[in-house]
């Protein structure tokens, strides 16, 4: 015969005695600068660690004297929501309102809308290199990035149609592959801090010219942090399961670089995004970390995961829950899936995500999943629609 169990009560602690009470903001990280809303001076030129100084002793930017203040005067605009001024207001607490009161815009894809530029315009090798880099060592077409020094006019025009023909609230950079990982294919490693600085400014100043137009709807620039073209956690080689291409280290510090150039250029959040290998992330998040406790700052962070198909799970093989799990501690205020897949095949997975999410959620899909030739069949009218599935998803 078998003992019977006992059951014995559950013991409690004192926090099982707190009174339950609804949340008015994501969780906060435990930076005494997020939990206290520090407000951001947006002045780092204030900011000398060593570490940071380093990064910007070795910039190649032609012009030396870099702007590193972007704080604006207190009486710029008025002190209550809709508005915001730098270095006068909490942006987590502005984010917050904003997210809460409204569903916010982020803009589209910035790789097809210089495809689109280049069907219209020559846009070919010369172009990519410009005067600047006229004998480079190797090819260049293709490196997006690079366009922001080269052909400079060409990512503000892209910054510039999301802003005010798309009417968004937030525009990522165009840094995607902004790291010393990324650039070794284009032999541009040490052009990191630069591509991610010029980025970060032209970003900058499309949203405070479009800002200034209409103070009533604040615009944000979200530096954007891409996955690298490595994996921390998949082995390249079908033959050796174990080997790997980059360590975790490495990835902290490329990714530590494109942090400091994004800051230094006049970005608002930071965005880990695109993400199929958590490893990754975890690398990236750990770099913001760094940076942010060197600094003492209060900077947003939004993280968003790429489901490779429509099994909804990563390339490292997670599912959208277990991929929060696993980067819930760095306190993202923000956390979502992009790319992939269709609104439509998006939705269940997005709605599995927003059930566990603690912080706030977004969504950019795909226009449907591309045809045998690379094309999108779908028009935009039709992602449209499809895209309205979201919008009832909190109404």
């Amino acid at each position: 015969m078998t003992e019977e169990i006992k059951k014995i009560p559950r013991v409690e602690f004192d926090y099982d005695k707190v009174t339950p009470k609804p949340a008015t903001e994501p969780p906060l990280p435990y930076s005494d600068a997020a939990r206290n809303h520090a407000v951001n001076s947006y002045n780092y030129s204030n900011i000398t660690h060593e570490t940071i100084a380093s990064i910007r002793a070795k910039a190649s930017n032609p012009d030396k004297d870099i702007i590193l203040n972007y704080t604006q005067d207190s009486s710029s605009y008025p002190e209550s929501f809709p508005h915001f001024v730098r270095g006068r207001d909490s942006l987590r607490e502005y984010i917050t309102s904003l997210f809460t009161s409204q569903i916010a815009m982020y803009d589209g894809a910035m790789g097809t809308m210089i495809q689109n530029y280049g069907k219209k315009h020559k846009l070919d090798e010369d172009e990519y290199r410009g005067d600047r880099f006229k004998d480079w060592t190797c090819n260049v077409k293709g490196n997006n990035d690079m366009l922001s020094i080269t052909q400079p006019h060409i990512i503000y025009g892209i910054y510039k149609q999301y802003l005010e023909e798309g009417g968004s609230n937030l525009i990522g950079t165009n840094t995607f592959s902004s790291t010393t990982i990324a650039m070794a294919d284009y032999e541009m490693e040490d052009y990191v801090y630069e591509l991610n600085y010029e980025g970060a400014r032209l970003a900058r100043k499309a949203c405070d010219e479009v800002t200034a137009a209409d103070p009533t709807k604040p615009r944000f620039v979200v530096g954007a942090i891409g996955p690298t073209n490595r994996t921390g956690s998949i082995s390249p080689s079908v033959e050796d399961p174990s080997a790997r291409n980059v360590t975790f280290d490495e990835l902290v510090e490329a990714y530590f670089q494109q942090v400091v150039g994004l800051m230094d250029g006049g970005s608002d959040i930071l965005m880990v995004e695109t993400i199929f290998d958590t490893l990754n992330a975890k690398a990236a998040l750990y770099a913001i970390g760094e940076y942010l406790e060197m600094t003492g700052l209060d900077i947003p962070v939004f993280v968003s995961g790429t489901l490779v198909d429509q099994s909804g799970r990563t390339l490292s093989g997670q599912t959208g829950e277990a991929f929060y799990a696993s980067i819930r501690h760095a306190k993202p205020m923000c956390v979502g899936l992009n790319c992939a897949l269709g609104a439509s095949h998006m939705k269940p997975f997005l709605k599995r995500l927003s059930d566990v999410a603690e912080c706030f959620v977004h969504v950019y899909s795909n226009a449907g999943l591309p045809n045998a030739m690379g094309g999108y069949d779908e028009t935009p009218n039709d992602m449209a629609v499809q895209n309205q599935v979201f919008l009832r998803m909190v109404m």
